[in-house]
């Protein structure tokens, strides 16, 4: 949060700054077993990506849907697991959506984002809230945190930037040094947009013949959006809190499939997203931690369809959760710790639907884990109970739901240097349906079974860094990385969710039986032949075998399930020379199916985007400004994501950063 004191004047505050990640990552018992997948600082400033959801997309064994446009939403999930199995932490805290159980990463913006991490099976460190050991996967989202040098007690950041598409958006974070144990950021961002742009619409019949070809212009996509955020960071002896509010304000426009050559629906989409979280982390002596969290959020959401082709609707959806959450660690001894963890959580869902059920869920949960951490070895074992219950007002209550999700993570590092390892974990997963796919009127199914989910993953890391004396100007790397993870893993009773004629309703099956095989593969390096040039790159590669297995009677028997590619991947590279950064991204998606049966009619072909961006960093007047331009989809790729919603052709952006 600080820096430092003021020269030749020690303060309290100088042996505690970070504290709520000194204090866990300081102690080896509460390190994480398996490191996460990160991109931080600079290289998700080169990215050219409008939201979380677009830097997502550089990361192994991610899929993410894309409905298209600046105001399309975007839903990721990570190894074919479904985005139900992900969470999604937001500053420490699980964002969350009982509803439909997925989180729109389109509303949350880049520009504030510090650090992204991504965790396959969970995050491997025992001292966590007891619902993060029940995710098969997690991404977490840490923003900018306040830092000051002697004597500054003001930052200021505005961003403006144009695009295609009327593409307008502002930003602006300000950061005040409140006392040497306080200080505060507070954000906001307004995104306008027409979500206008041409697309190819091209689709052929069942015997192969052409249907359509022809170009359009996407319209109903507009946006506007309002989001805007506080925080307060505190430090106290040993330990320390922070308290977040947040908003997002959205009214778009959902453009909807692209069928039988139908190019504009009447369907609009209101959300009004409100949350406030808190968190105080506390050493109690040398070898006990406790950590207490509180979230209270309430989420709107308006859709209103009033094509007069389709059936009218005009429904508000109202959520509010509570969340409370005790984590505490304990050093037994100086290579083991362990943890008890409690997590209660209140989910309600109101709509002025007929025949409404009006459900609200009570979910208790509780895990015990323990690691032992060695110079060569890293072990940890946990298991989760969870208990829920739903009730509603038109129905008969569900019968009470238990379960228990056990794990075990091994990191052996069989040199001295640790330069390479090897690792692997099993782990139990377990989600229960969401209150759409249980309670939504004509479409929800009570009958729904929740998804059960078993994960096997081994793999290896090779992680070099040059010494840093005596390093020669060549083009011998500075830092490589090379990480291989295959993982095998099953889903009995698998929920899938289809869009249904609007984009914001769905309907909903049972599978059966879902096997995933993969191999993520992933590989960083950075060269540095001079003082002033660096090179980089960045590469991932994703295998996928995911079929659905669950009657050998059915005509989809061991097909690949929908919207799965076998093989994807995707490549940065960057060149940074003095003030100038230069970088190219390139995302590639294989062919796959839109449907449960993989045949031609379901057939979609792959896809590929290349974007470029060029940014200049110059001072001014005691200021420092950041330049860029982007060419997005540099070679105009026609293309869908999801079936019937085409993507934007080439586009441009170009913004102006100034920082006081």
């Amino acid at each position: 949060m600080y820096s430092s004191a003021q020269k030749g004047k020690p303060s309290a505050f100088d042996s505690i700054q970070h504290v709520d990640e000194v204090v866990v990552l300081s102690k080896l018992s509460y390190r994480e077993v398996i490191p996460s997948h990160t991109m931080k600082g600079e290289e998700l400033e080169r990215l050219n990506s409008h939201s979380i959801a677009d830097a997502l997309r550089y990361f192994a064994g991610v899929q993410l849907k894309d409905y298209g446009g600046v105001g399309g939403i975007k839903t990721i999930n990570i190894r074919s697991m479904g985005s139900q199995h992900l969470g999604i932490f937001y500053d420490g805290i699980q964002l969350g959506n009982a509803q439909n159980g997925q989180i729109d990463l389109g509303q949350f913006s880049m520009d504030n984002v510090e650090e992204i991490s991504v965790y396959n099976g969970q995050k491997s460190a025992i001292f966590q809230p007891a619902s993060e050991f029940g995710n098969a996967g997690s991404v977490y989202i840490r923003t900018r945190r306040p830092r000051f040098s002697d004597g500054e007690h003001t930052h200021l950041k505005m961003k403006l930037k144009y695009g295609s598409s009327d593409m307008l958006r502002f930003s602006s974070l300000w950061e005040q040094r409140l006392s040497e144990t306080m200080s505060s950021s507070v954000g906001a961002e307004v995104l306008t947009s027409s979500g206008k742009y041409k697309f190819r619409y091209r689709r052929y019949q069942a015997d192969g013949s052409l249907a359509y070809d022809t170009t359009a212009t996407r319209r109903n996509g507009d946006i506007w959006a309002l989001r805007a955020e506080g925080n307060l960071y505190g430090a106290l002896p040993q330990g320390g809190w922070n308290v977040k509010a947040y908003t997002y304000h959205s009214e778009r426009g959902i453009p909807g499939a692209v069928v039988n050559n139908v190019w504009r629906r009447g369907e609009r989409q209101g959300d009004h997203n409100t949350f406030m979280q808190a968190g105080l982390t506390q050493d109690l002596g040398q070898r006990f931690t406790t950590r207490w969290m509180v979230k209270y959020a309430y989420y709107q959401t308006h859709y209103v369809n009033r094509d007069p082709k389709t059936m009218l609707v005009d429904n508000t959806y109202r959520q509010q959760e509570l969340f409370i959450s005790s984590s505490n660690v304990y050093e037994i001894l100086k290579s083991w710790s362990a943890s008890i963890a409690y997590d209660f959580k209140w989910n309600k869902l109101n709509a002025d639907m007929r025949l409404f059920a009006y459900p609200h869920r009570f979910s208790n949960m509780i895990s015990l884990a323990t690691a032992y951490n060695r110079p060569w070895l890293n072990v940890q074992g946990s298991v989760l109970a969870t208990f829920v219950k739903d009730h509603t007002r038109t129905l008969n209550d569900q019968p009470s739901v238990h379960a228990l999700t056990p794990a075990l993570f091994f990191n052996v590092f069989p040199l001295k240097n640790k330069t390479f390892s090897m690792r692997a974990y099993a782990k139990r997963n377990y989600r229960m349906p969401t209150f759409n796919d249980l309670y939504y009127t004509d479409m929800g199914n009570a009958l729904l079974k929740p998804e059960v989910a078993l994960q096997y993953n081994i793999g290896a890391v090779y992680d070099w860094n040059a010494p840093r004396s005596g390093r020669s100007r060549t083009f011998a790397p500075s830092h490589f990385r090379l990480q291989v993870d295959a993982y095998y893993n099953t889903i009995h009773d698998k929920i899938v969710a289809y869009p249904k004629g609007q984009q914001f309703r769905w309907t909903m099956l049972n599978l059966g039986r879902v096997h995933i095989k993969g191999i993520d593969v992933e590989t960083e390096i950075a060269v540095q032949p001079t003082k002033e040039l660096t090179l980089s790159g960045r590469l991932q590669y994703t295998y996928q075998d995911a079929r659905d297995v669950t009657d050998p009677a059915d005509t989809y028997y061991r097909h690949q399930i929908p919207y799965i590619p076998w093989h994807s991947g995707s490549a940065i590279l960057g060149m940074s020379y003095r003030q100038w950064d230069l970088n190219y991204s390139f995302v590639y998606a294989g062919k796959r199916y839109n449907q449960q049966e993989n045949i031609d009619y379901n057939y979609m072909p792959a896809w590929y985007t290349s974007d470029l961006s060029l940014m200049h960093r110059f001072q001014w007047a005691k200021t420092r400004w950041k330049a860029t331009l982007e060419v997005n989809n540099l070679l105009d790729q026609q293309y869908d994501v999801i079936l019937n919603y085409p993507m934007p052709g080439r586009n441009f952006a170009i913004s102006m950063e100034v920082e006081l």
